[in-house]
Formats: structure tokens, sequence, C-alpha cells
């Protein structure tokens, strides 16, 4: 099977592990990620909350957590694969949390909960690789054009992200509710086709990286008939020894069904899935639980108006806080009811990709 070349990097498989926050994707789960030769990913979301000074400098505190956690999944890789980074353009040190992660060395920057229109911008180096997140063809064409008009830059991936996505969906809460969003098949079809002439323009290759619900053979040769290179999963490596999480969160997972998951409203502006647990019953019954301090983490955020504060709840979640987390999740979590590790996982990924038994 040929490799992927991301800006000069080499992804020997086709697996992206997709960014995780708060505090579930660091440098521990990335790095032995792309030790194996695939793409592993650190989420930049308030991701210094274990820091000694978050409560009195979280900016500080994030930015020095990112740079140690990206210089960790480095030495973790040992040359293989990509580490790259997760950054939502809806937090506040957007820019300043890219700009930390490449002085640190990351190889590729993953964005979306809102469209990296500037992203070139902040990332004017070519050997650093730019990825889109991207739930419509009409999405992924304004971004190309953009980059192409402004920074004369095509993206050197793109990752497709459909409705059975975990955390900040990029479609509607109607079409969540109504079950209308278009299939990711659908999607990745209509994104490949936007991309074709950037392809053609730039003379290189943009890979497309199907994300959401991807789980088992059948569903890896439909994708790969529709245009996609390469999967994107999130959930099932929350169920590995590497993963960054506790044990406590590893098991809200495994424990898990389909008939648990529920969509939630996120300050974010977009809507999310998670496992319905105390704290969302709660909000149900409330409509606003009242955050205890806000650290101004995410842009469009309104402490008074946002039905509860989404970074105290995922750090509680990461901690393993069944009653007061917020434990974001897959459309496939159902699926997911033994731990494994990161080698085996990725096995079983390529042994589907492949469609082998």
């Amino acid at each position: 099977m040929s490799t992927l070349s991301l800006a000069g990097h080499t992804l020997s498989l086709p697996i992206a592990q997709g960014g995780m926050g708060v505090g579930v994707s660091l440098g521990r789960l990335a790095g032995h990620v792309a030790a194996l030769g695939g793409l592993g990913t650190i989420s930049t979301a308030v991701i210094g909350f274990q820091e000694p000074d978050f409560e009195t400098d979280p900016d500080g505190a994030n930015l020095q957590a990112l740079k140690s956690h990206v210089q960790q999944a480095l030495s973790l890789a040992k040359g293989a694969g990509v580490v790259a980074i997760n950054a939502m353009v809806a937090t506040r040190q957007y820019a300043d949390s890219i700009r930390a992660a490449v002085e640190s060395g990351v190889q590729a920057v993953i964005s979306g909960a809102g469209l990296p229109m500037d992203l070139p911008g902040i990332v004017p180096e070519e050997k650093v690789a730019l990825g889109p997140i991207v739930s419509s063809g009409r999405a992924a064409s304004l971004i190309c054009r953009a980059w192409d008009k402004r920074f004369h830059r095509a993206p050197d991936l793109v990752v497709v992200e459909g409705s059975q996505a975990g955390g900040h969906l990029g479609f509607s809460h109607d079409q969540m509710r109504e079950h209308t969003a278009p299939s990711l098949e659908t999607i990745v079809k209509e994104v490949s086709d936007a991309l074709a002439p950037f392809r053609e323009k730039y003379k290189k290759a943009i890979p497309v990286f199907a994300a959401g619900g991807v789980w088992g053979r059948e569903k890896m040769a439909g994708l790969r008939q529709a245009g996609a290179d390469g999967v994107q999963l999130a959930t099932p490596f929350i169920a590995t020894e590497e993963c960054d999480a506790s044990q406590g969160f590893k098991d809200v997972i495994l424990e898990a069904r389909d008939k648990d998951v529920c969509i939630i409203p996120s300050p974010v502006g977009m809507p999310g899935r998670a496992v319905r647990t105390p704290l969302l019953q709660r909000l149900e019954k409330e409509k606003q639980l009242k955050p205890e301090k806000c650290i101004s983490c995410l842009t469009p955020c309104n402490p008074k108006t946002a039905p509860y504060c989404i970074s105290r709840a995922l750090i509680r979640a990461v901690q393993g806080d069944r009653e007061n987390g917020l434990f974001f999740c897959g459309g496939k979590v159902g699926q997911i009811n033994k731990m494994t590790t990161v080698r085996q996982l990725m096995e079983q990924l390529m042994r589907d990709w492949r469609n082998e038994q």
C-alpha cells in the first residue's frame, strides 16, 4: 500500500487519531500513534489544566503544557508518522497555541470548530502540514478558494467529519435531531470533487480523511469507494492503555451503549454528541448551570448566558468524575467494550481498511 505525504512528512498508515480535549489526547497517545506510522493528534483545548499555575495564569499554563506535550509526542514517535495538533477556531488562544506548537516542532495542524480561513497566515512554514476539518463540499471549496487567493496555498490534507462524530459537529441542531444530515460517503465525494481543481493547480495530492462513525470493513470499503484516502477515528483510541485520560473516563466510554448517547448544546455554538451523564440530566432540568469561574477559553462563549462551563465539565470528565463531567463520544461508542493498545487497535483498523479477515 502506498504511503501518504503531508508537506514532506510520511504516513505509512492512512490512520489519523482525532484530537480529543480536554486532556484526552495529549503527548502520550499522539506519540504512540505516530510511532506506528499514523497521524497522532494532540488537542490544544485547555491543555494546561494540570499545570500548577493554571488557575492564576491559564493562558501561560496552556502554552507551556502544549510545548511539553508536542515534545513528548515527537520523542515517542522517533521520526515515524506525523505528530499533529488539533486547534479549534472557536478558542481564544487559537493563533497563539498554533504558533507555540509550530515552534516546538509539530508537523501538522488540524483545525475545525469553525472555518480556519486564516490558518496559512498563522503558519507560513510550508514544512508544517495544514488540514481543515469540514462537513460539506461547500466548506472545503470556501476554504480552498480563500487560501488560494490570500496565501497562494492549498491544504495538505482535509478531514471530512460526518454527523456520527463526537465532540462538536458541523451540522445544525435540526439536522441532528431529525437525522437529515447527509451520509459521510456523500460528503467525502462532495469534498473530493471540490478539491479537484486545487489538486490540479498545485500539482499535489490532498488526501481526504473520513471521520465520524468509521468502524468495520464494510464502512471503510464504502468510504474508499467514495474517495477517502484514509480515516480518522477518536473514540476507539480512548479505550487504549496509552490514552492520556484517566481510567475513570475510559470506563464511562466502555460502559456506554447507543441508548446512552445524546445531542447537546455547546457554548461553542455547535451541537455536540456525548454520553448522557448526571451533568446533562441536570442541564435538561435546570437549562443553565452557571460557571464557578470563567477562564475565557472560548471566543463565542458568554458566561452569563452559556448553558454550562464546558472547560470545567471536560476537565472533570478526563479526571473520571461521572457526576460532573462531560464525556464527548462518537456515534459508534456502543461498539467499544474492551480495553486494548494503540498497536492492537491500529492493526485491526488496517485489516479493516485493507478488507482483510
